[in-house]
């Protein structure tokens, strides 16, 4: 599935490729894809566009920052961590 993110004038950002919204606050969105999560922080957040069927998400506010992790199901294994 191909994931694409879309950031318009800090305002509205949209994600194609979500699977799951994990949370949503007015300042805090976490946004679950196969392969990353993304959260996006600011104010004034608001899920205008919610259609996991076509995994499509659109968020509107003030944003103020994106943070890009993996996924639970693509991080290593606490044994692989501790023996690389």
């Amino acid at each position: 599935m191909n994931e694409c993110l879309s950031v318009e004038n800090y305002q509205k950002i949209q994600l194609q490729g979500a699977t799951k919204v994990a949370s949503a606050t007015t300042s805090q969105t976490v946004i679950e894809t196969e392969t990353k999560t993304v959260v996006v922080t600011g104010s004034n957040l608001e899920i205008t566009k919610l259609d996991l069927d076509n995994h499509l998400v659109c968020v509107e506010g003030s944003v103020a920052g994106l943070k890009f992790t993996l996924s639970a199901k693509q991080k290593p294994s606490l044994l692989k961590r501790i023996f690389k």
